[in-house]
């Protein structure tokens, strides 16, 4: 799950890279709706069902942890 921290590299493609007045939810390509939606629904899939490994399940879990952590991060310093 430490893995998933890999997703704020769409960091590197923002001007300017770091902005503490910004949400990262929502702005970077990784960290927007779409992408969260799509971990959730990762996270639900039948995964024996579909013979699907294991671990994306595990990983699903991390990046929605991750995103619901800039939230939090964004919104308890505001």
């Amino acid at each position: 799950m430490l893995a998933t921290m890999i997703i704020d590299v769409d960091h590197l493609w923002a001007d300017p890279i770091f902005d503490p007045n910004r949400c990262s939810v929502g702005f970077h390509s990784l960290h927007s709706y779409p992408a969260a939606i799509l971990y959730f629904i990762l996270c639900i899939l039948p995964y024996q069902k579909l013979r699907l490994p294991w671990w994306l399940r595990a990983v699903a879990v991390g990046l929605l942890l991750h995103i619901l952590t800039d939230l939090e991060d964004y919104y308890c310093w505001l």
